[in-house]
Order: structure tokens, then sequence, then C-alpha cells
């Protein structure tokens, strides 16, 4: 019986500790942005749509931070997600892309499209509406294709 109450202290102990420790981890600071956005990417209306429903949470500057992103540990994934995400591709930046740049995005774009890889399984287990449908991917790669440079376009007919 001895045995059984010291496991039991011994349970509450490690309660504590770990309850203290997620209090604790909730003052360490998380810098959840949204700078000005200054320009948007030009894109039909029906592109546009889906764009902002299905990847502006992590490629823009207009992401939703929903309350899980206020709570560590989860806030730390989600911006890391979000910081990776804006780094890789930022449609609030897009505009300010150059030819090159912007046929890159698009190409890799379709890639992801595709692939089905974006938008993210782990963000769709929250974001149901985020899913694109099968409408949805031919309507962004019929978007996605990199144009000619200027002067080319006989190269891709």
């Amino acid at each position: 019986m001895a045995h059984r109450s010291r496991l039991v202290r011994w349970g509450r102990w490690i309660v504590a500790a770990l309850s203290v420790a997620l209090i604790a981890i909730q003052f360490v600071p998380v810098e959840r942005t949204n700078p000005p956005v200054l320009m948007d990417v030009d894109a039909p209306p029906d592109v546009a749509r889906i764009l902002r429903r299905s990847c502006y949470d992590c490629h823009s500057y207009e992401s939703r931070w929903p309350w899980y992103a206020h709570v560590a540990p989860m806030s730390w994934l989600v911006t890391s997600h979000v910081n990776e995400a804006r780094g890789d591709l930022n449609f609030s930046d897009w505009p300010a892309f150059d030819f090159v740049l912007q046929n890159e995005a698009l190409e890799d774009i379709r890639k992801e499209v595709k692939s089905g890889d974006m938008p993210l399984a782990s963000y769709l287990w929250i974001h149901w509406d985020a899913r694109l449908s099968e409408r949805d991917r031919a309507t962004l790669l019929d978007w996605a294709v990199p144009a000619a440079p200027p002067g080319e376009s006989e190269l891709y007919d």
C-alpha cells in the first residue's frame, strides 16, 4: 500500500511540474505578424477567391491567426509554418516579383497543386473550407501557366 501512495505522490508531482511548464511556456514571445499589404496578386476573380480561401493564411500578409496560434506550443508550430510558407511564396509580395520570379512561382504552384501537396494536410484537418475541389485545381492549373518572356512568345506556341 505504501508503494501505491508513493506512486500517487510522484504522479501528482509530475502533473504539477508539467502544469507549471505548460503555463510558463505561454510567456515565451511569438511574433505573429501581418505587415501592411501594399499590393496584391493580379488574378481573375475566381482564382483570387481560391487563393484567398486556400493559400493566403500561410502565403500572404493576410494570415488569420486562430485561437490555437496564441497557445504554446501550437503557436510555435503555426508561426513557424507561416514564416516558412511566406519565405517560399508570398502573394502579398507577388507584384514586386520580376518576370523570372513570377514564372518560377507559377511553376511551383502548378507542381504543388498537381501533386496535391498544397494546402498541407495538417492545415486541412482544421480548415475544411480550404480543400481544393477538382474544379479548383483545374482553375489554378489553367491560371498558373508561366508566360513567355517579352519578345519570345513564339518559343512557347
